[in-house]
């Protein structure tokens, strides 16, 4: 699956839970859908850290907005 494709699953998932509009969910932080999804779930978030800015900008070279 692609990161299009991932992303458009999360907008899709967001807005049937919460009723998130397309520009709420790009507007959201990744820690915020986090605990958007936590409060469906009962989870806890996985405990994974957000990506660091080297992570970030290898993620913005592999899939450029062009």
């Amino acid at each position: 699956m692609t990161f299009a494709e991932r992303a458009a699953r999360l907008a899709g998932i967001a807005g049937a839970l919460a009723g998130w509009r397309p520009d709420e969910f790009w507007a959201a932080t990744p820690r915020e859908l986090e605990t958007l999804l936590a409060a469906f779930t009962g989870g806890g978030g996985g405990g994974h850290p957000p990506p660091d800015a080297a992570v970030i900008a290898a993620l913005k070279e592999q899939f450029p907005d062009g």
